[in-house]
């Protein structure tokens, strides 16, 4: 008898081997060339001693943004250059009309390709209804003063920058569209880096940060409070960074984040810093912030913060924050995974969950890329990949030096052709439901070794799976279209504020369905260089029913609607689901 099991279970090994493995739970393919999509990004010449290290300490701006500019329900594409002269890109996405994944250029003929003169350098992007009248705006951040487009409704723009107030110079490369005063207008929060000094017609070399570590000399933020009048046909915003409670922050700013982080109705703010701390504000509700820093994260942090994500990863009804730091051969820091308690503090959870080393972060985009109901995560990395020779020794000799000045940009060496934490592979984070992850993109087929910086998630033809756009510095753009087999249920929201802001930014969602519960928040451009879609996704798995689903509109309105699974849903606050 024992014979006969040992040949049957040699007969049965070869057909176990030749067996096909079962299809990895999330997959990709790269599409940018076949869809019209491959961009080339250039990052900012300069000329002189220091040319290469500005260079460097420019290198960030290649970003994304997703909106649907001409109304046609399908999400289009702004990708920016940042190179003198170089223009930035309008892709229209064609697939309402013709049914294919694909992009038109559409940059000349709607007069949006400038910002990269002679001394300003387009660094970040963001779509914004700024006037309530149904067509998203453009915001083009810049080292300079940035640009804000008036979407004229008929495939063109016209720049109002002087108009609307917008001629403040900052070295801004971050920016977020929210309603902090929940007005029904939605107001800018402007993310600076350097201090406001021209970094083309230099007037010190001392402009890089004071600490490497704790810096207290970067741009800090500015907030713009949207005071537009209905019906005007001019948008205006005013300064108002030191009323609302914000002036004292002087880090240098990379990224930042809004969201209702203790329930009360009101948006708070992260702002993820490269030198300096990290800070938490909580909203007041009186046009104010607080810094709860201290409070609520347990003190202040040293790290590299380049990322400021906010979603419920663990589906238990709180926002919680997820910011990408340096995990290098020479800074070993670790992201941060702030877990919101609920009591007002946040654990970090990023080693507990495996969600600690994404080597030198950039961005990183939660989404539920194969609809089982947990939301899944993306991360690029990687500073600048040349030749062999590594810069990262001949910097630690730099910093090493007693008593050196960093802020002089004389002071550090030159990189010529050598690469910085380059040839990094990007990383996918699929969602176990069980506080773990499990890193996966070589199965997913987007372990790229690019020097990654923005990323944008959008559904760019309707089929209820999250697809990636995925911007490089001085290098091409990358699409993934997501083609996953795993065939999960979905629903998507589109809300349309009335009374609100048109965009709903700061509306949240939240969905019962199968003995569980997700929310989602519209956000204005959270996570690094790339505005993701408006619209909510809902993955729900095996579910095929919604027990229940409530919407709280910016200002305290709860409404309860009833959609369709595996459909585009738009629900207009007041009336409820429409056409």
């Amino acid at each position: 008898m024992r014979r006969l099991w040992l040949v049957l279970l040699l007969a049965a090994a070869p057909l176990a081997a030749q067996q096909p493995k079962p299809a990895p739970p999330i997959r990709f393919e790269e599409i940018s060339e076949k869809a019209g999509a491959r961009l080339l990004h250039h990052t900012r010449t300069f000329h002189g001693k220091s040319a290469d290290v500005l260079g460097m300490f420019t290198s960030g701006g290649a970003s994304v943004a997703v909106g649907d500019f001409d109304g046609d329900g399908d999400d289009d594409l702004f990708v920016t250059d940042s190179d003198a002269g170089k223009p930035c890109h309008l892709l229209r996405n064609e697939f309402r009309p013709t049914g294919k994944l694909a992009f038109t250029e559409v940059t000349k003929e709607a007069g949006v390709e400038g910002g990269n003169d002679p001394k300003s350098i387009v660094a970040d992007a963001l779509w914004l209804d700024a006037d309530n009248d149904g067509r998203p705006d453009l915001l083009v951040a810049r080292f300079g003063t940035p640009i804000l487009y008036h979407n004229l409704g008929n495939g063109k723009f016209k720049d109002v920058s002087k108009e609307a107030g917008l001629t403040k110079f900052g070295n801004t490369i971050a920016a977020i569209a929210f309603d902090y005063d929940n007005d029904g207008r939605v107001d800018l929060l402007l993310g600076n880096y350097f201090p406001p000094v021209n970094l083309i017609d230099l007037p010190t070399p001392h402009v890089l940060p004071n600490n490497l570590d704790q810096a207290t000399n970067g741009g800090g933020v500015t907030l713009w409070r949207n005071v537009t009048e209905p019906g005007s046909g001019k948008i205006r915003f005013v300064e108002v960074t030191e009323k609302a409670g914000l002036a004292r922050h002087t880090g240098w700013t990379l990224d930042l984040g809004h969201g209702d982080l203790n329930n009360d109705g009101w948006q708070d703010l992260y702002i993820a810093d490269d030198y300096g701390t990290d800070r938490l504000f909580l909203n007041n509700g009186d046009g104010t912030f607080r810094d709860a820093t201290q409070s609520s994260l347990g003190g202040l942090d040293t790290k590299k913060g380049m990322n400021a994500e906010i979603v419920d990863y663990d589906n238990d009804g709180w926002l919680d924050v997820y910011v990408t730091n340096i995990t290098d051969e020479y800074m070993k820091e670790c992201n941060m995974l702030w877990h919101n308690n609920g009591d007002g503090t946040f654990t970090d959870l990023s080693k507990e969950t495996g969600t600690c080393n994404t080597l030198w972060g950039w961005a990183a985009k939660f989404g539920d890329f194969d609809d089982d109901g947990w939301q899944d995560l993306f991360a690029v990395d990687g500073l600048r990949s040349a030749s062999k020779e590594n810069y990262i020794p001949v910097l630690l000799e730099m910093i090493i030096t007693p008593n050196i000045d960093f802020t002089d940009v004389n002071n550090w060496p030159a990189i010529g052709k050598m690469s910085w934490s380059g040839y990094q592979r990007k990383k996918l984070f699929r969602n176990l439901g069980t506080q773990a992850f499990k890193e996966m993109a070589a199965e997913a087929g987007v372990d790229n070794d690019l020097d990654g910086r923005g990323i944008a998630l959008a559904d760019f033809d309707d089929d209820g799976r999250l697809d990636i756009y995925q911007t490089n510095a001085n290098q091409n753009s990358l699409l993934y279209h997501n083609v996953s087999a795993s065939g999960g249920h979905w629903i998507e929201l589109k809300l349309i504020g009335t009374k609100s802001n048109r965009d709903a930014i700061g509306a949240r969602a939240t969905l019962k369905a199968g003995g569980g519960q997700m929310i989602r928040e519209v956000n204005g451009g959270n996570g690094y260089a790339g505005q993701s879609t408006t619209r909510l996704h809902f993955g729900l798995g095996k579910t095929t029913a919604v027990d229940s689903l409530e919407i709280r509109w910016p200002g305290g309105k709860i409404e309860k609607v009833t959609v369709p699974i595996d459909k585009v849903t738009t629900i207009k606050e007041g009336a409820g689901v429409v056409p």
